[in-house]
């Protein structure tokens, strides 16, 4: 029968063997390689978003240059042209206006999409601001818009996609996002532009609605890539030292296990 008095050092486990070493080492060296890899990324991701608020913000508060016609559709994107402050000139088709379900720090209501028909015929969905729900009182009649050749400042901005959940109803005209494509589409519009313009704040003039207030672009891009990249490159110093703490316990137990004495 072995004694009772069996030391801690008879009951520790011997040294791991070449091929637990070995998947330790490998599982490790993915984990480390993943979270570099994750950290550079947001490095790099870092510079990109810091290079496309700059470049937002200087096209904010630039002077507004000519909207671009149906000969730079085709070209129009999000990356060259969102935020750009455009300016153009035409006439409201204010029966063709198109109410969008909106919430801003004035409350929830509607943007008011209505059509401009510039002197080519292209028309330019034009976002005039926002307007609360009650705006259009319960007979349904709005406040018509500026009548006559209108000139509009604003902000160019691309045609949005449906949310989940709260997808456009054409049919029973419900609209929660600024789709370009299918307000044309419903109101029956045609040579229409990819784009529409958030329309700049106006001063209100007497005699005038003082809805809809324009001015209302909400722009923020969210900044968390240097929170990100801290985090995984700690996660790979953490995984560094637990290798060398690893590594160090198996050097350590290959040379202070006791030899057995030979008779």
């Amino acid at each position: 029968m072995p004694p009772a008095d069996i030391s801690t050092e008879d009951v520790e486990r011997g040294p791991r063997g070449p091929l637990a070493l070995t998947l330790l080492a490998l599982f490790a060296l993915c984990l480390f390689s993943g979270f570099i890899a994750l950290g550079n990324w947001q490095v790099h991701r870092l510079a990109w978003k810091r290079d496309l608020i700059a470049h937002v913000d200087q096209r904010v508060h630039a002077p507004p240059v000519a909207a671009p016609g149906p000969d730079q559709w085709s070209h129009v994107n999000a990356r060259d042209d969102e935020y750009r402050h455009v300016v153009l000139s035409g006439v409201f088709l204010n029966d063709r206006q198109t109410l969008i379900w909106a919430a801003t720090d004035e409350g929830s209501g509607y943007w008011v999409m209505t059509p401009l028909r510039m002197s080519d015929g292209s028309i330019v969905l034009i976002n005039r601001g926002y307007a609360p729900s009650d705006w259009c009182g319960r007979d349904g009649h709005c406040v018509a818009g500026p009548s006559g050749e209108t000139t509009v400042t604003g902000l160019l901005r691309m045609s949005e996609l449906p949310v989940f959940l709260r997808r456009n109803d054409p049919a029973r005209n419900s609209w929660y996002t600024r789709d370009v494509q299918a307000i044309a589409s419903a109101r029956g519009l045609t040579n229409v532009a990819p784009y529409f313009v958030d329309a700049d704040a106006a001063a209100v003039t007497a005699g005038q609605s003082s809805w809809p207030h324009g001015g209302k672009t909400v722009i923020s891009f969210p900044n968390n890539h240097l929170s990100y990249l801290i985090t995984w490159y700690l996660l790979a110093l953490m995984v560094l030292i637990a290798s060398v703490y690893v590594g160090y316990g198996e050097y350590r137990l290959r040379h202070s296990t006791p030899t057995k004495a030979t008779h």
